[in-house]
């Protein structure tokens, strides 16, 4: 499987259209949720994607401490609907926390999941560091990484 990396000024104008129309496709079409998806984090963040023939089919945003957490964090983890059932989703969550260990040397992550995939998370060692909130109409919480407490 190729799993590629790529800083924003490293995306040509077609990646970066790929990576978008998926993340509405799938955020705001699919789940109906109106939002502001170009929220000013793509620019300082890592885009992790699989591609088969083309077609971006796994997705997630890296984004460095600071920068929206005081930790770093994984957002916009996606799986497009045509490669759902594949695996795709435990390999980039395994992909993006080795990943940001290994490239910006520190022992905990965060993200804001959806709860219906607490679960999801909890099986790589993210823990609720939140109790559930709406976040555009969506139950959220937030959860944390820390390295070696899996």
């Amino acid at each position: 499987m190729n799993w590629d990396t790529y800083h924003f000024d490293e995306l040509t104008a077609g990646k970066l259209y790929e990576f978008l129309k998926l993340r509405v496709d799938v955020f705001i079409v699919e789940q109906n949720c109106p939002y502001p998806e170009l929220d000013d984090l793509d620019q300082e963040s890592v885009h992790m994607a699989y591609m088969e023939n083309g077609q971006t089919l796994a997705y997630a945003r890296l984004v460095p401490a600071g920068v929206k957490y005081d930790l770093p964090s994984i957002g916009r983890v996606i799986v497009h609907p045509s490669a759902r059932g594949r695996g795709l989703a435990k390999e980039l969550i395994t992909k993006a926390v080795d990943y940001i260990l290994a490239e910006w040397q520190v022992n905990e992550i965060q993200l804001q999941g959806q709860v219906y995939l607490q679960s999801f998370y909890e099986s790589f060692g993210f823990m609720p560091i939140s109790e559930a909130y709406d976040e555009d109409g969506i139950p959220h919480v937030d959860m944390k990484f820390t390295k070696n407490k899996m």
